[in-house]
């Protein structure tokens, strides 16, 4: 009965989350198209290296101690309200420290529009401290229901208000605004509707515990934030700032489209993991379902996205951001694999083994930033043909300590994988064909989309796949429980 309850809360989990992520990510691609056709590259640009730092600050008071809650399993009252009131603290602290040292930012970039936008940025550090616990809870109680509403209203408002300052002539500033009214609507109404609220406790006892666990995935976080961004700021200092615009974008539809699946992951399975953290054949089984799962998923939209990478950026942001296109196509590669990380890695934070984590991420981290100024003075092609490499020997790393762990051997993941791979494969040479006949880009994007679609599902159901039977079964059954 009990394993029979999880597995109702995990699918509404999975639903309620997908569904925000889909349809916020969809309305946050139509806001997207718009600016970009507004906005010039190297607006976009601009803000990307504010948002670097806005970022990296982001890491000390939404990582590691919201996830301390949901691991610990008799968290109570005071747990919540010391982590609440360190956090806002904390988030005071470094928003005096960005606002002081914002002057220095611009003079590294030789910009003094930055400034300025430095600091209004920065007060989305301070909303983001007041929401960490309220997510946290309510993932804990996996009422994910409620994300869905807050999300949904908060990107609808901003998409308003950030296309009216684009139209505006504001420029860089739309895209801060619509950011940060974003994050207060979506803060408010989990606010007024998780029911949760900080009560006048505060525990040196209660943070030194949740510290104990936190701050080894503050620090991984940190260490993959800066790493993650690093790409950014170099590009920003020794390119320019509408090479950053067309690197983030080349980033963005590929994000967008890993974020739902990534995110529903991580906000579902790591509360469902630590409740059966005692029960290692459970935790396996969880884990590896999530991997076939949500590659089945990402693989095909991965490649077909990279197939048709060039008529898209064509049509939807128009011919200025052309040299968008060959970093979607890598984008498309790393990101394909994200979710193996994501559950792999979810699986060791579940089980308590956060200083696993955070030896991982030094290890990913100190390759990666090795490689990275390796391939500095090769270009920008030869710096992401690197990112690629390591994402991948990242993932043989996230997965070896589950080899113990949860007796979940390379072989196995790699059984797990491959249907989709194949599948994935098959579908591109299909729709890469096609599309060689076809010279108008808009027809070559529908064709090449729709066909995609069909061969994948229709070859997925032809051999009767694991993961495609598995996913039809549980819509069925969603279907029926709502009926």
């Amino acid at each position: 009965m009990q394993e029979n309850n999880l597995k109702r809360k995990v699918i509404s989990g999975l639903f309620w989350r997908y569904m925000e992520r889909t349809l916020a990510q969809g309305i946050q691609l139509l806001v997207t198209i718009v600016l970009a056709r507004i906005l010039m590259p190297e607006e976009y640009g601009t803000v990307a290296l504010v948002s670097v730092l806005i970022n990296i600050a982001l890491v000390f008071v939404q990582n590691g101690f919201g996830n301390a809650l949901i691991q610990k399993a008799d968290a109570d009252s005071t747990d919540f309200s010391t982590a609440f009131y360190f956090s806002l603290g904390l988030s005071l602290v470094i928003y005096l420290i960005l606002f002081v040292t914002a002057p220095y930012v611009s003079a590294f970039y030789k910009n003094s529009a930055l400034t300025a936008l430095v600091r209004g940025l920065s007060v989305s550090i301070i909303i983001a401290s007041i929401g960490t616990v309220q997510h946290a809870y309510v993932s804990r109680t996996m009422q994910f229901r409620k994300f869905f509403f807050s999300t949904l209203t908060g990107t609808i408002v901003s998409a308003f208000t950030g296309i009216g300052a684009a139209l505006m002539g504001l420029g860089a500033w739309a895209l801060i605004i619509q950011q940060l009214t974003n994050q207060c609507i979506d803060t408010l109404i989990l606010w007024f509707t998780s029911g949760w609220r900080p009560t006048r406790e505060f525990s040196m006892k209660s943070l030194k515990h949740i510290y104990g666990y936190g701050w080894k995935l503050l620090l991984s976080g940190l260490i993959d934030t800066v790493y993650s961004n690093l790409y950014t700021l170099i590009i920003g200092k020794k390119f320019s700032a509408g090479d950053v615009g067309y690197y983030e974008k080349g980033r963005q539809f590929p994000a967008l489209i890993i974020m739902n699946v990534n995110a529903t992951i991580q906000s579902v399975l790591f509360p469902a993991l630590s409740s059966q953290q005692s029960d290692r054949a459970r935790t396996k089984a969880m884990t590896r379902r999530a991997i076939k799962t949500s590659t089945f998923v990402i693989f095909p939209c991965m490649a077909g996205l990279s197939v048709i990478a060039r008529p898209l950026v064509v049509l939807v942001l128009t011919e200025k951001w052309l040299p968008a296109v060959s970093y979607l196509r890598f984008f498309c590669l790393i990101y394909a694999i994200w979710p193996v990380h994501t559950a792999n890695l979810q699986a060791i934070n579940a089980l308590g083994r956060s200083d696993i984590f955070l030896k991982l991420e030094i290890i990913k981290k100190t390759l990666g930033i090795t490689v990275l100024f390796i391939t500095i003075p090769m270009g920008l092609r030869a710096m992401m043909i690197g990112s690629c490499i390591v994402c991948y020997i990242g993932m043989i790393l996230n997965a070896s300590p589950n080899i113990k762990l949860l007796n979940y051997s390379l072989v196995e993941l790699a059984r797990d994988l491959m249907p989709s791979a194949l599948l994935s494969a098959f579908m591109s040479a299909v729709i890469l064909c096609a599309g060689s006949f076809i010279g108008n880009d808009l027809i070559k994007l529908l064709v090449q989309t729709l066909l995609g679609v069909c061969v994948y599902a229709g070859t997925a159901a032809l051999i009767r796949a694991e993961s495609f039977i598995y996913i039809m079964d549980t819509i069925r059954g969603i279907g029926k429980k709502r009926g």
